[in-house]
């Protein structure tokens, strides 16, 4: 897979360390950020859930360049929008 993955986190969230695992796991590389040290990310992520800072929020560019905005997604997911 060629996409890319973006995932906008905090550090105390338990949903973000399961996703971050599973991708470590399937050999899905993504780019990280925490949204309480990077006020535009975290501004990205409130447009995105409706005014609120939910996490794990992910961005994926897939191979084809589609972009999919996800809150909270599956592994499963992240690899079908990898493969978009």
């Amino acid at each position: 897979m060629s996409g890319t993955v973006t995932m906008y986190s905090t550090t105390w969230c338990g949903y973000c360390r399961r996703l971050k695992g599973q991708m470590d796991r399937e050999g899905i590389a993504y780019t990280e950020i925490n949204i309480e040290q990077d006020p535009q990310s975290a501004a990205f992520v409130e447009k995105a859930n409706g005014g609120n800072q939910t996490v794990p929020t992910v961005l994926v560019v897939g191979d084809t360049g589609a972009e999919a905005v996800m809150t909270n997604p599956s592994l499963a997911q992240v690899k079908q929008a990898l493969a978009a």
